[in-house]
């Protein structure tokens, strides 16, 4: 496998349909009238689930590229305040900010002169770049099928 291959297959896993849904198919024509609901027996609402997957990819992109990068405290740091709301822009917000950081994220795994595989020089041991966009990949693909799980069941699709 050639590295070429490699950063092709982790862009795939943070860009294309392969064995989850897509952070746009999830978010699409969702009603605005529900970004601020709680689906029962959940503490956040839907823009709070969306927000704590923008807050903690920024975080990763922060910490892959900041040698003064400050750790959150978890979980508080990674969700808005449960009883924080949004209007249509705050919405747009989120969907454009996460949208950004993706992309960042992406052009940092193409271009060729990162190396996937070195410790991030400031990072914990063993922490690289090809860790980092794995724990993304995962974080978002399960947080996404999370937030289309309970659009289903509040019947929202």
């Amino acid at each position: 496998m050639n590295d070429a291959h490699v950063r092709q297959q982790l862009v795939n896993m943070l860009v294309r349909r392969q064995a989850h849904l897509l952070f746009d198919d999830a978010v699409k024509d969702f009603p605005e009238a529900h970004y601020n609901t709680k689906p029962t027996n959940v503490v956040y609402s839907f823009w709070g689930l969306l927000e704590h997957i923008r807050i903690t990819q920024w975080d990763i992109l922060d910490y892959i590229q900041n040698p003064n990068y400050q750790h959150r405290q978890h979980p508080d740091g990674y969700w808005q305040p449960h009883d924080a709301v949004t209007d249509a822009d705050g919405w747009q917000n989120t969907i454009n900010q996460f949208h950004s950081d993706l992309n960042a994220l992406i052009a940092i795994v193409n271009d060729p002169q990162t190396d996937l595989y070195a410790q991030i020089p400031h990072a914990q041991q063993g922490h690289t770049i090809l860790r980092e966009i794995d724990i993304i990949a995962t974080h978002n693909a399960y947080h996404i099928g999370e937030f289309g799980i309970l659009r289903g069941v509040m019947d929202l699709w």
